[in-house]
């Protein structure tokens, strides 16, 4: 796991923090993860590189955070979505979070540039799975008044395999070339089949 050195506890600090990530995601949008640099991102934000290592030991543990953060507003939405169960039956649970998760892509490229930085070494994969069974386990809880009759472990797996899914072809959605309506309506399908498969049958 790649955890910053510290996390804020002062308004101060967490604004430091907070303006630290913002121009993270900014540099590795213009220079690409193997460009991307701590002496860079300090100069950008008009701090001393000594406050930068305050809070991250290497840029590798810049990108965890910024990945955590990309989570953070998937698990709020699927949050909100949780909270009109049981009107909600699986399936529109799934479009509409598919749907914002596929919005949040669109509108901000860093998403995938997060995204690929996450896949460059096993510290960032694996910091990266940890974020996934995060969200994962998330779903599994969502999926629990929809899918009475699927066990617990079973529910986690299936969760994992459906956040995993989701990421690879929201990155597959939004590379060059690639028609993003399309690549979202056959990732619906997929998942929507997975789950309609995984379902116990009488």
């Amino acid at each position: 796991m790649l955890e910053p050195r510290r996390r804020p506890t002062q308004e101060r600090s967490q604004l430091k923090f907070d303006h630290l990530l913002q121009v993270s995601r900014e540099l590795l949008l213009d220079v690409g993860f193997e460009s991307f640099t701590c002496e860079e991102v300090a100069q950008r934000a008009g701090l001393p590189i000594g406050t930068l290592y305050q809070f991250f030991q290497n840029k590798y543990v810049i990108v965890c955070e910024l990945d955590r953060q990309n989570a953070v507003a998937v698990r709020e939405e699927l949050g909100r979505l949780t909270a009109a169960l049981p009107t909600l039956d699986w399936l529109v649970l799934l479009n509409r979070l598919v749907d914002h998760m596929a919005r949040l892509w669109i509108e901000d490229p860093s998403r995938r540039a997060v995204w690929m930085a996450m896949q460059s070494t096993p510290a960032t994969r694996a910091t990266a799975a940890v974020t996934e069974r995060e969200l994962a386990s998330d779903v599994a809880y969502a999926l629990g008044p929809l899918t009475p009759g699927t066990p617990r472990e079973r529910r986690q797996i299936m969760a994992e395999v459906l956040v995993y899914v989701a990421y690879s072809m929201l990155n597959f959605s939004v590379r060059d070339g690639q028609e993003h309506t399309e690549a979202v309506i056959e990732l619906k399908r997929l998942l929507s089949a997975y789950l309609l498969a995984s379902q116990p049958h009488a």
